[in-house]
C-alpha cells in the first residue's frame, strides 16, 4: 500500500528520503485515524505497522525540513538497478549562524528497515555546517546497522560502505549550506 502511494511520486522519491525528512503517516480505519513516525511504520522487509482495517491516507513532511540542506547517495552494481548495496539520505536544517539545529541521517539497505542514525544526529547538532563535516562520522554510530552476507557485497563491504557514503553525505549537505 505505501509503495503504490510512493509509485505515485515517482521513481525518484524513496522510502529513505521520507525517512529523512521525518515524515509521519496517517493510518485510517471505520472507527478512527492514527498517525505514526514512518520509522515506527516500517518494521522489516514487507512487514509494516498496519492493522488489517486501515488505509494510508495521507504522508506528511513537517515544514521545519522545508529549507534544509539535503542530500540522496546510493551505491548499488548498475546506476539503474532498483535494490541498493547501500543507500543514505541526509537533511540538515542550519540555523542563521551556520550551525546546525537538526540533523536527520538515514541508512537503507543495511538493515531489516531503513534506519535513523540517532547517535550521529545528536552529535552533529551545534557542530558547524562546513565542509570537513563528514569527518565527524565514527564507525561506533553506525552500531544499529545489521547488513547482510548476500550475492550484491558482504555485511563487512556494506557496513564500510555506509560510513563512506554518511560521510560524502554530510559533506554534501555541507557544501550545500554554505552555498545558501
Amino acid at each position: 500500500m505505501l509503495s503504490s502511494a510512493l509509485a505515485l511520486l515517482g521513481a525518484k522519491f524513496s522510502l529513505l528520503r521520507l525517512l529523512a525528512l521525518d515524515a509521519e503517516l496517517v493510518l485510517s480505519s471505520h472507527q478512527a485515524s492514527r498517525t505514526l513516525p514512518l520509522s515506527e511504520f516500517i518494521l522489516g522487509n514487507r512487514k509494516t505497522a498496519r492493522r488489517t482495517d486501515e488505509l494510508l491516507t495521507s504522508i506528511r513532511v513537517p515544514r521545519r525540513i522545508e529549507n534544509a540542506a539535503s542530500t540522496f547517495l546510493k551505491l548499488g552494481a548498475r546506476r539503474y538497478l532498483v535494490i541498493s548495496i547501500v543507500m543514505v539520505a541526509a537533511n540538515l536544517v542550519v540555523d542563521s549562524a551556520g550551525n546546525i539545529r537538526e540533523a536527520l541521517v538515514c541508512v537503507g539497505s543495511c538493515s531489516a528497515a531503513a534506519l535513523r542514525l540517532a547517535e550521529l544526529e545528536r552529535a552533529l547538532v551545534g557542530q558547524a555546517a562546513v565542509p570537513g563535516l563528514g569527518k565527524v562520522v565514527r564507525p561506533e554510530q553506525l552500531t544499529r546497522l545489521s547488513p547482510i552476507d548476500d550475492v550484491r557485497a558482504t555485511a563487512e563491504y556494506r557496513r564500510d560502505a555506509a560510513l563512506t557514503l554518511v560521510g560524502r553525505a554530510l559533506e554534501a549537505c555541507a557544501q550545500k549550506a554554505v552555498a545558501a
